[in-house]
């Protein structure tokens, strides 16, 4: 198991499934090479000092470590994005949580390019009919806004 260092790989990830827990939360996605599963950590300042942000890393690696890679997909790199109950939490609850979380991105339906394709479509389609709708004629601005304009000059 390698671990994701670069940021491009760490936004890629973000893209992807998402699951959350009460101490973290696990982002997945599927690579098209050989690799091995890559894992990540992440955890934002808004949780605490450097200190508290370190021990909750250091505990998010823990969890991977001692988790079997059964329970992850191969060729997939995982983001686990750390939040502050994961000071206080229940280690054993944690794996137990992050072990949940693996399977049920387990069950979830993998994005196709195809999907994202259709999305595309679809908000290209809703520009054009916000352009549409620049065209139309504004609607006159109701007759209490303009008495109020009037008292404010």
């Amino acid at each position: 198991m390698d671990r994701l260092r670069q940021r491009a790989d760490f936004l890629a990830v973000a893209n992807g499934a998402r699951i959350n827990a009460a101490a973290f939360v696990v982002q997945s996605r599927r690579r098209d090479d050989d690799g091995p599963i890559r894992v990540g950590f992440t955890v934002t300042k808004k949780h605490g000092t450097s200190t508290e942000r370190n021990r909750i890393r250091r505990r998010l690696r823990e969890l991977v470590r001692r988790l079997d890679t059964v329970s992850m997909r191969p060729h997939s790199d995982y983001v686990l994005v750390g939040r502050r109950a994961a000071l206080t939490s229940d280690f054993s609850d944690m794996l137990e949580d992050l072990r949940a979380a693996l399977h049920r991105i387990e069950r979830q339906p993998s994005r196709s390019r195809d999907a994202k394709t259709f999305s595309g479509e679809v908000a290209a389609g809703s520009r054009k009919e916000s352009a549409s709708r620049q065209d139309r004629p504004s609607v006159p601005a109701p007759v209490g806004t303009e008495l109020a304009r009037n008292q404010n000059e």
